[in-house]
């Protein structure tokens, strides 16, 4: 019935199937060497490699009348499977009755389902239509399927376009990714990918249903640490027939049976693991030859989302969902876990804490804090909402435990090489019954699976009147049908979506908004809260309601979306308290934009211009901006310039905690030994915060940052404008502008003044705490809270000594946090 035949269709997309069983040449099969214009191959053709049968082409059987044209190796394994390495159709198998794989007249090779429906296509054509032209499809030795012209040219080969597995001899190139399969025997795509990262590293990616994670290399190693070079932009890897594999980025090695006549494959498999298998012929087996991770909890995602893996060398790796949480998909480890409970967030005391012992949760922090306690790790996550649970490390090169809030719970593992423990943030009233006993919920990777059936028939052209309009009747109600139930899974999916989205970090994971969802978030962009030299701020509120800052980058600094989407990676891989959070982005058509959260009391360069800035708050502020700023320059995973430090790029929140913002000029650098330089194309920044090498043509360090953080430590404190031309006043009016030289050289001298004639021996203030008071904005000395002047000093002269015009006479970033935390702890 053409009823069923089209309710059925949606399960191709739902579900794949087992049972990976090619049909068998009989008697009534064809075995081909080539195929040429104007022919075709149906379900019982298969094509075979020349000289010798080693590899088949043909329709793959991937379950009960569902089928993929393939490439295989064309002798079983001992288990009576076939090995496939290629694939054309891997997420829409065809019917089992009229498919056909064609070589048109035009040169174009096409697969349809059922002779009817285009699944798939080469997207070839030769220079003339005529049948003299020669055209053939062969299929080579090596594995690769190729159509050549009559000039034997290659138009099209199998060997550009690999689905999980690359052949020795297989250029792997940065325009096809190797995707791994759904299952051990799903053969639709799954969620781990190899590819060229736009820094030209061979880069491995899990991208499941809500989070993307790129996990190999080490993502806390940069390049040179792990072994790779960022110069050769070929970007290409191949492994040769001995068993060597060699990529443009130095990322090389040997198989463990290196030497010739060995058939072996590259593959990325299911569970994330790349590895070399060679075929033992004796047993017609194959086995692993070189592997990328010998730790396979160490591959990300493997359990989902609030799950927990484990290892063990007998039963092999086990999933498991984190006490107080249950599994989504019974079938289906990739979805993960969700909780069983609900924390409020303005009740503190209803949390409690579960210890997991030897177990970690890689990424998704709030923040890195060193030399922190129990009880202080405890307290900085009932601070945030979202926080899951806390990570206590002991360093052991510092003598101290460092502490790292979970604001997702993903990439759990399981493992006696962890010391120390996790600390789950449960409902308190019933803790006791969460159990950290991981053997009890443990289940493996094995999915459940069942066959079903693609009972996809076809209609004929001549029938009776009444069968017409019955099948039109079936017809209307299968359409109906499948409207629903797309309808619910698109449901689901958005609100699935809507609920995980607040957990996501810009680590791993961002939210891709389109262009019409961020014009209706800010009304058609009617409310500007901002203006850059990168483009307009909009305040904008999502469909979840939150506050969001929408910046609209300009065209001309964006040419192309790789070069966007290249500084959103980088944005996305800092994540710190001083801050600005990323939760989203757009790439669509020519717009660019970037969504922020909005800070409420907006920039510093606003708010010096009001009363509500007192000496306590600045010296936060400027506190918290050097903490950012060292947290760019030496502790995230690369070394970031921010290369335009200033006022308007220091946000403010409602407690008036700075974050560093707008890294639109940032500067990406491999960090290694000794101060690293980079050369730029022209000069970035803001005129009176520049450092003096950009004017000089000089090496450019993170020095520049130092310089321009000193120049905004000095205009917060003092009030005067660095950009401008000086205006005498002997009593410290408002809004003085001063050059950056002018305004450091004014500060020093009047800090070196003594007190004047009359002051004597009573008088609190002397000569040092009078040059202080000198320079201090009057908006400061009229508030109603003393000034602590040891501290303001303090915060001067670390300002002057960071507007040192020689680069090395300033501190590093994190020599100012030094030493303004040292005053912290003197008080």
């Amino acid at each position: 019935m053409l009823h069923s035949s089209m309710a059925s269709l949606p399960v191709i997309f739902v579900s794949m199937f087992i049972f990976s069983l090619p049909i068998l040449p009989s008697s009534s099969s064809a075995m081909i060497t080539s195929l040429a214009k104007g022919s075709s191959l149906s379900i019982q053709d298969f094509l075979v490699s020349t000289p010798n049968p080693t590899f088949t082409a043909g329709f793959f059987s991937i379950g009960e009348n569902a089928y993929c044209f393939s490439i295989w190796f064309t002798q079983p394994n001992d288990d009576g499977n076939h090995t496939v390495v290629w694939m054309a159709n891997r997420d829409q198998p065809v019917n089992g009755k009229g498919s056909r794989f064609s070589l048109q007249k035009s040169g174009n090779l096409v697969l349809t389902d059922a002779g009817k429906f285009q699944v798939w296509t080469s997207n070839t054509k030769t220079e003339s239509d005529s049948s003299s032209s020669s055209v053939d499809l062969q299929l080579q030795e090596d594995g690769n399927l190729v159509l050549r012209d009559s000039k034997n040219q290659n138009l099209w080969q199998s060997f550009d376009s690999p689905t999980d597995t690359l052949l020795p001899g297989q250029i792997f190139t940065g325009n096809s990714p190797l995707i791994s399969k759904r299952s051990l025997t799903n053969y639709s795509s799954g969620f781990y990918k190899l590819y060229f990262d736009t820094d030209n590293i061979l880069r491995q990616m899990y991208q499941g249903p809500e989070i993307t994670s790129i996990f190999w290399p080490d993502p806390w190693l940069n390049s040179k640490d792990a072994g790779r070079s960022t110069d050769n932009n070929s970007k290409t890897a191949v492994l040769d027939f001995l068993g060597h594999f060699h990529s443009s980025d130095e990322f090389k090695f040997n198989v463990v049976d290196y030497g010739p006549g060995i058939q072996r494959r590259f593959t990325i498999d299911f569970d994330g693991s790349l590895r070399v298998y060679s075929l033992v012929n004796t047993s017609r087996s194959w086995k692993v030859s070189w592997q990328a991770k010998l730790l396979p909890c160490n591959n990300h995602g493997i359990c989902g989302l609030n799950s927990l893996c484990t290892y063990d060398h007998e039963t092999g790796r086990k999933c498991s969902c984190a006490p107080g949480y249950r599994r989504v998909n019974q079938s289906d480890w990739s979805y993960g876990c969700e909780p069983e409970f609900q924390l409020p967030c303005d009740d503190f005391n209803a949390s409690g804490w579960l210890e997991l012992k030897q177990t970690e949760y890689y990424g998704y922090d709030v923040g890195f804090f060193p030399n922190y306690t129990f009880e202080q790790c405890k307290e900085l996550c009932l601070k945030y909402c979202d926080c899951k649970g806390f990570q206590f490390k002991y360093d052991v090169g510092n003598g101290y435990y460092d502490c790292f809030p979970k604001t997702l719970l993903f990439n759990g593992y399981t493992s006696i090489g962890f010391p120390d423990p996790m600390y789950l943030r449960l409902p308190k009233s019933n803790l006791s019954s969460f159990s950290p006993n991981l053997s009890q919920r443990v289940s493996d990777l094995k999915c459940s699976a069942q066959i079903i059936t693609l009972d996809r028939q076809y209609g004929k052209k001549h029938h009776p009147g009444w069968v017409k309009t019955f099948l039109w009747c079936t017809l209307a109600v299968g359409a109906i049908e499948i409207i629903c139930l797309l309808s619910y899974l698109y449901t689901t999916r958005i609100r699935s979506r809507a609920r995980v989205q607040g957990y996501l970090q810009v680590g791993t994971g961002f939210r891709k908004f389109s262009y019409a969802e961020l014009k209706k978030a800010t009304k058609n962009f009617s409310e500007i809260i901002g203006r850059g030299g990168s483009g307009d701020v909009y305040k904008g509120v999502l469909p979840d309601n939150r506050v969001a800052a929408v910046k609209c980058l300009d065209q001309a600094n964006y040419h192309t979306e790789a070069v966007f989407l290249t500084e959103v990676s980088t944005i996305g891989r800092l994540n710190h308290m001083n801050l600005i959070e990323l939760w989203g982005y757009c790439a669509e058509g020519k717009h660019r934009l970037l969504v922020y959260e909005h800070m409420e009391h907006g920039s510093l360069a606003k708010n010096l211009q009001s009363d509500k800035l007192d000496w306590k708050k600045r010296y936060d502020i400027a506190l918290g901006t050097a903490k950012g700023l060292a947290y760019l320059h030496e502790e995230c995973l690369e070394w970031v310039l921010h290369c335009d430090v200033k006022p308007e790029n220091i946000l403010l929140d409602s407690n008036y905690h700075p974050k560093v913002a707008d890294f639109g000029l940032s500067k990406l650098l491999n960090r290694g030994g000794g101060d690293q330089i980079s050369s730029f194309s022209r000069i970035r920044g803001t005129r009176g915060y520049m450092a003096p090498e950009w004017v000089f043509n000089l090496p450019i360090t993170s020095k520049v940052d130092v310089y321009s953080y000193g120049i905004v430590v000095l205009e917060m404190v003092t009030g005067k404008n660095p950009v401008g031309s000086y205006d005498k006043e002997e009593n410290g009016s408002r809004n003085v502008m001063m050059e950056p030289k002018r305004l450091v050289q004014w500060v020093k001298e009047n800090m070196h003044e003594e007190g004047d004639n009359n002051t004597n021996n009573d008088d609190e203030v002397d000569g040092k705490m009078y040059g202080v008071l000198k320079v201090l904005d009057p908006r400061i000395k009229e508030g109603d809270e003393e000034v602590d002047v040891e501290k303001m000093e303090n915060l001067i002269r670390v300002a002057i000594q960071c507007a040192e015009e020689d680069r090395d006479g300033r501190p590093t970033m994190r020599q100012v946090v030094d030493l303004l935390m040292h005053q912290n702890s003197d008080q």
